[in-house]
């Protein structure tokens, strides 16, 4: 067994136990034990092909999106193993919220955008309400004063950080506990990338938050615990080390951690 993972606590949100991940024959993921503590945030690093992504989308179940992909082992929330055949993946994914890469809003206004979620699971609120939810989402997500007076307006007239901000709105309006970020900033400006990460830090008071980051100073500065992958000698994702995010960087325990954070390789 993988002894990497923090010891496991009231306080955590997901736990991943003895988990493989394949794509048909393909062991992409081998072992993990990982446990992610609530209203936190917590990054997955480690070099391209490590499997930091797809340990991300296993933890509200996107690989059942993909042909062939299956996970062995459990995801724990809530005490109940994700991958149980009586879990509804709806409902896991209306809990477990997630913020791709590139910025995807729909192709419908601001206020749309928002306002699907609920729609689409049954809002059962009036008019009014649904418009105080649309506020509280975009003032969480640092965008009502930008978008406040052009909620009819295409969200696609966006700038791609306000876009990246909307998609995290979106994310909220379906209340969800924990948000997966996969390499949110990636296609973003610095100043973009800035207004982002702090805006994970007001989230994390209400949500625990995973982010999938290429880059090693983003980790630094927007996490509070820190998970580095490597790939191993079958070509399999496998977690190396996990700590806190300062331990990690000033006091890594493996020298592969340590290689990789220095630039020795990756």
């Amino acid at each position: 067994m993988n002894t990497n993972s923090m010891p496991a606590t009231s306080a955590s949100a997901l736990r991943a136990r003895n988990m493989h991940i394949f794509y048909g024959n393909f062991r992409a993921v081998r072992d993990i034990n990982l446990d992610i503590p609530r209203q936190k945030i917590t990054a997955l690093i480690g070099p391209s092909g490590c499997g930091k992504s797809t340990v991300l989308r296993s933890f509200n179940r996107m690989n059942d999106l993909v042909p062939g992909a299956r996970v062995e082992g459990e995801v724990l929330f809530k005490g109940r193993n994700l991958y149980s055949p009586e879990v509804d993946v709806v409902e896991v994914r209306r809990a477990v919220g997630m913020v791709f890469q590139k910025p995807n809003p729909f192709p419908k206004s601001i206020y749309d955008n928002i306002a699907f979620g609920p729609q689409i699971n049954g809002w059962k609120g009036s008019k009014a309400e649904l418009d105080a939810l649309v506020e509280q989402c975009l003032l969480r997500a640092a965008l009502w004063n930008e978008v406040k007076d052009k909620l009819k307006q295409s969200a696609l007239g966006l700038s791609g950080g306000q876009q990246q901000r909307l998609c995290i709105a979106r994310a909220l309006a379906i209340e969800p506990e924990i948000i997966l970020m996969d390499e949110p900033c990636s296609a973003l400006d610095p100043i973009s990338t800035l207004k982002i990460e702090e805006l994970m830090f007001d989230l994390r008071r209400h949500y625990t938050i995973v982010i999938v980051t290429h880059n090693m100073q983003q980790a630094a500065r927007a996490s509070d615990h820190t998970a580095f992958f490597m790939i191993d000698a079958d070509r399999a994702g496998t977690l190396v080390e996990y700590s806190e995010t300062n331990q990690l960087f000033t006091n890594p325990k493996h020298r592969r951690t340590e290689e990789y954070i220095t630039g020795r390789f990756g």
